[in-house]
């Protein structure tokens, strides 16, 4: 069976992710048969609402298939270049679908599956939902608009769950902006019958209830303190000083990632907070994708979490100190007649 099952019925074009043994682990395959089915239903009559959904009862998606990029980007990473040109692509579509886009944020969403569901106009999250952007980890930086979702959450919160990779639960992805509504699992059928015959608004005003309490929103003000400035290092002192415990374990998470994955991701965070859309946003995290491609931490970063499974990733450079801004700086150099150009053709369409 396909790992993507596309149906339309009642008015609903439905995708469902079809890898539950790999929590629906996104690829390319994947997204080319996603693309081509979102923009024939933007302008079909028959779809009034595109319900995303995830097989099996782990997660809507663990994020992308890092293995067939640790092995591609041995090889060259071409292979990658295209996978993330048109994932982002997809992204920005989904962002500006023109009809309802209802998205099930259940169980586990991270990385490339924020990308699928936390820019639609309707997404929901259930007491199983634990969503994260968790790439500082193997050596990646987030990607798929997660630093435009990151930079415009409430003071420095995004930071946190940024340069951490911490889970949100569901009241945190609505309360950072990741999420809308909360809907418990055990009335998601209910709430699917219900967009055959009423408005999504409808049905998400009969069957969403108030979140559970948030874990980080009680947390801002330490937060905001300790995560305010541009230099990871100077964060992390900050977190290690503070006399609040979940600051002190906050700053052991982040001394165990990647260093230059750590710099680039929170440079890459203050850029996208200037940045006007979505799509110019994309543009910046794909250069950054690339030039990861290139780097010796993401693939050491795959290697040690995922591929020999060994949690020892030998990170180069080793502390945030050896870390110069050259370094950095090569993340974000143009890539000529290479670029991605999203907010070029955003801009085109708006004029057009």
């Amino acid at each position: 069976m396909s790992d993507v099952i596309l149906e339309v019925s009642r008015g609903i074009g439905r995708i469902t992710l079809n890898r539950p043994k790999a929590i629906n682990a996104l690829d390319h395959a994947m997204v080319r048969e996603i693309a081509p089915a979102l923009a024939q239903w933007a302008t079909d009559d028959a779809v009034d609402v595109v319900l995303l959904t995830g097989a099996g009862e782990r997660g809507l998606c663990a994020g992308g298939d890092i293995v067939s990029i640790y092995h591609d980007a041995k090889d060259g990473g071409s292979g990658s270049k295209d996978f993330w040109r048109e994932e982002y692509i997809l992204n920005a579509a989904i962002a500006r679908f023109p009809k309802p886009f209802v998205a099930i944020m259940d169980g586990i969403v991270m990385g490339g599956g924020v990308g699928l569901s936390a820019h639609a106009n309707t997404r929901i999250v259930t007491e199983r939902s634990k969503i994260a952007m968790p790439e500082v980890g193997i050596g990646f930086v987030p990607d798929v608009g997660g630093t435009y979702l990151l930079s415009r959450a409430p003071g420095e919160i995004g930071t946190h769950f940024a340069l951490t990779t911490a889970r949100m639960n569901a009241a945190d992805a609505i309360a950072v902006g990741f999420a809308d509504h909360y809907i418990p699992s055990d009335k998601l059928e209910d709430f699917y019958s219900a967009l055959e015959t009423v408005s999504v608004g409808e049905a998400v005003a009969t069957f969403s209830e108030p979140a559970p309490e948030s874990t980080v929103v009680g947390q801002q003000e330490w937060i905001d303190e300790c995560y305010a400035g541009d230099d990871v290092q100077g964060i992390v002192d900050a977190l290690a000083a503070s006399t609040v415990p979940e600051a002190q374990k906050s700053a052991q998470d982040i001394a165990s990632k990647s260093p230059v994955s750590l710099a680039v991701t929170l440079r890459s965070l203050r850029r996208a907070a200037t940045l006007p859309t979505l799509e110019s946003v994309l543009d910046e995290e794909y250069r950054v994708s690339v030039a990861s491609l290139s780097s010796h931490d993401l693939v050491e970063g795959i290697r040690a979490q995922v591929v020999e499974k060994d949690r020892n990733p030998q990170w180069q450079p080793r502390t945030l100190a050896d870390v110069t801004p050259e370094d950095v700086d090569r993340y974000f150099a143009p890539l000529r007649d290479a670029e991605l150009g999203l907010s070029n053709a955003h801009t085109e369409g708006e004029q057009s």
